[in-house]
């Protein structure tokens, strides 16, 4: 009798322990908590029921389920891709997405798993994009593809609940061959630039040398000119002096034949005789040259005019084509005039004055 007693105590503290055990256990699935960060869809009998937000929330034990949606912004690589540019040049890249959920209904509803649809979706469009492009613009316009993926994204993942917040290409790298040959062609732009620079400095050279000549020559053809003009001007003031003094001795020789004549005149018996005025005029300018008179004959005197006002400074004379007017008037003489009068007085065909 006490062993069944203990047979049957025991059974019913194993029953005790199973009936416990068993609360522990709904309880523990009646409860769901849910973070700060998250929510949750609920399913009953696969039944979609409703999202459950942050805190403690009682759902039905054993055949109720629980899917968690991340609302914070996830970050999602998107494996490197193999594209062919639109030029037909081979690149490889890869880049980052950054999604996040907006809707967890959508998100558990309308797609099955909405991170693994984003990057298959990620990785075309970017295929598609480079595809699209030609390799230079690959290089450089990384904003631009950028915000092409973003937009070939959006509309399909707004359908899931899920909105793509930005989308940032990492690298672009052409192949190999391509990659050597942009080298050669950045070294050969070098080289090329190089040498304009290398020229443009050697025609400056060449101009700046080419002006000096041009200032030295032209230097040089001023003084020759100047020169020159001296020059010219020493031999007509050399002529006009030669002229002078040639006229000069005309005038002498004029006025000694015509003393001779006046001579010959004084040896005949007639008292009153009529001179020529070009004869007197040369005696009284000849008279005043060997004596030294300062008196004026007939407001005639020999002086030095001007020449130009650059002879003038150099020379100190003043008007040269003046003086020589003056001295080929003066020394205009009419030689047969003046031999025909002393022939008529030598004969005695002038008037005498006497009755």
């Amino acid at each position: 009798m006490s062993i069944l007693l203990q047979s049957g105590s025991q059974i019913f503290l194993l029953l005790g322990l199973l009936v416990l055990t068993f609360a522990v256990v709904v309880a523990y699935k009646a409860v769901v908590i849910v973070d700060a960060y998250e929510k949750k869809a609920l399913t009953v009998f696969g039944k979609y029921q409703r999202l459950l937000d942050p805190g403690i929330n009682i759902v039905v034990p054993f055949i109720s389920r629980t899917y968690a949606f991340d609302m914070r912004t996830e970050t999602m690589d998107v494996p490197q891709q193999e594209a062919i540019t639109r030029d037909n040049s081979p690149v490889t890249a890869d880049a980052v997405v950054y999604i996040k959920v907006m809707d967890a209904e959508k998100a558990f509803l309308e797609v099955d798993d909405y991170r693994r649809a984003v990057s298959n979706l990620a990785q075309t469009t970017l295929r598609a994009v480079l595809g699209d492009m030609e390799l230079d613009d690959t290089l450089s316009k990384r904003q631009e593809i950028n915000s092409r993926i973003r937009r070939e994204l959006d509309a399909p993942t707004d359908e899931w609940g899920v909105r793509v917040e930005s989308v940032e290409v990492r690298e672009v790298n052409p192949s190999p061959e391509v990659q050597k040959a942009m080298e050669q062609q950045t070294s050969a732009e070098r080289r090329r630039r190089a040498m304009i620079l290398e020229a443009q400095g050697e025609r400056r050279s060449s101009i700046e040398a080419a002006q000096g000549d041009k200032q030295s020559n032209i230097i040089r053809a001023q003084g020759e000119k100047q020169s020159q003009i001296l020059e010219a001007q020493g031999d007509a003031i050399s002529t006009v002096l030669r002229a002078k003094s040639a006229e000069s001795m005309g005038e002498r020789a004029v006025i000694e034949r015509g003393m001779e004549t006046l001579e010959e005149i004084g040896k005949g018996e007639s008292t009153k005789f009529v001179l020529p005025q070009e004869l007197t005029s040369l005696v009284g300018r000849y008279g005043k040259h060997l004596q030294g008179s300062d008196a004026k004959e007939n407001g005639h005197v020999l002086e030095s005019g001007d020449f130009d006002d650059e002879t003038r400074e150099i020379l100190g004379l003043d008007n040269i084509e003046e003086i020589l007017g003056e001295i080929d008037k003066e020394a205009d003489v009419d030689f047969e005039e003046l031999e025909k009068a002393a022939k008529e007085v030598k004969e005695g065909s002038f008037d005498d004055g006497m009755n």
